[in-house]
């Protein structure tokens, strides 16, 4: 027993700080400090997109700043309802629901498609919001060994529950690779079971003219698949969505605790999604952009002798094992005018620590030379080159 009740935290925090696992809040200028973007979400680069900006004054001007409730009472707009139905159509998908946030989209998702008495199976990997979503789910979960079809395979063969939900990001968060789809589909028909898609960092990257990674493996409109994906990424907005047969769309209507209870997607992130799917729909060559600038830096972590791994999408990690390494690679890439992502644990599994770099279709020779000199000085100053 202790007086005082913030003695915990305090001793969490040093714990943490000793481990190199201490993470601060860093507000940045609107021009990024004068770093290049090689960190942000922003995959085709249209979050200062003029188009998008006047989509979202215009929605402001004629919506107001805020949707003023729940979806369900007054949070609906007309602005909503177009968004619903754009994005199923650009998916392939039957039907839309626009949530306030990828993470709300998520819970909503797998929560109101399971519940007790039901199974839950997903990847070990899969995203913050994917495994709160199991824990709150009520039902039965197996964690599955990474991109493992065949132990989703099994799991779902030795059930008791009649029912069963297999969830998966479609492209992975950090090591950036992409989920066997088309097989972890075959699976789950053959038993019965439903697969919830999260294609947060494959939408406007990934398949013809960025319409994702379901609709890349065939997958597009199909019953049995539900897709989730956030506006906050590719489409430079804010928000999410869960699309899907419109069973689905009526069961979150009826059940879903994070639509239901949640203010509806404020009128100018709206505006400004349906601008980038403008974008999207007039430039269709720019998903393939991100994908080759992707490419470009992987080859040049592994130039300079670092880990990462092939892209499937616009994300690429460049491996560097331990938390002060990761962060003593970030100065480097700050010094050498770039910003770029830090991520140690809990974000990633221990001894896994990592740049995390993200590509943008805008990205430019110079950005990318400036990458190349960061990666050597890395590779020395680590120690970690595989070239050695």
């Amino acid at each position: 027993m202790t007086d005082d009740p913030l003695a915990r935290l305090r001793d969490a925090a040093a714990r943490r700080a000793e481990a190199g696992l201490r993470r601060t809040l860093r507000p940045r200028g609107a021009d990024h400090d004068g770093l290049a973007d090689l960190a942000s979400n922003d995959y085709l680069g249209l979050s200062r997109d003029p188009r998008l900006v006047a989509g979202a004054v215009a929605a402001a001007r004629a919506w107001g700043t805020g949707s003023s409730g729940s979806r369900l009472v007054t949070g609906t707009t007309e602005l909503h309802a177009e968004l619903d139905r754009r994005l199923a159509a650009f998916t392939g998908s039957a039907a839309g629901l626009v949530f306030s946030s990828g993470f709300l989209a998520n819970l909503g998702a797998v929560t109101a498609l399971s519940g007790p008495g039901t199974l839950v199976v997903s990847d070990q990997v899969n995203h913050a919001s994917i495994v709160d979503a199991c824990r709150l789910s009520r039902a039965r979960v197996a964690i599955v060994p990474h991109r493992d079809a065949g132990a989703v395979e099994q799991v779902l063969a030795g059930r008791d529950e009649d029912h069963a939900v297999v969830v998966t990001d479609a492209v992975f968060s950090v090591d950036g690779d992409l989920a066997p789809l088309a097989e972890l589909h075959r699976i789950v028909r053959a038993h019965g079971a439903l697969l919830v898609i999260d294609e947060a960092h494959a939408l406007g990257v990934v398949g013809d003219g960025g319409r994702g990674a379901a609709h890349a493996a065939g997958l597009a409109g199909e019953p049995d698949v539900v897709l989730t994906l956030t506006l906050s990424k590719s489409l430079a907005a804010q928000g999410g969505a869960v699309l899907g047969a419109p069973e689905v769309v009526q069961a979150l209507l009826d059940t879903g605790r994070s639509f239901i209870f949640d203010t509806g997607l404020n009128p100018p992130a709206a505006g400004a999604a349906l601008a980038a799917l403008d974008v999207l729909e007039a430039d269709p060559d720019l998903p393939g952009r991100a994908r080759a600038t992707a490419r470009a830096m992987a080859n040049l972590a592994a130039g300079s002798g670092l880990e990462t791994a092939d892209p499937a999408a616009a994300v690429v990690p460049v491996f560097l094992g331990e938390p002060d390494d990761a962060v003593r690679a970030a100065g480097i890439c700050a010094e050498h005018g770039l910003r770029v992502g830090c991520f140690r644990p809990p974000s990633v599994p221990k001894g896994r620590a990592c740049l995390r770099l993200t590509a943008r279709a805008t990205v430019d020779e110079s950005d990318l030379t400036r990458l190349r000199a960061a990666l050597a000085e890395i590779a020395r100053s680590t120690g970690r080159s595989l070239h050695a």
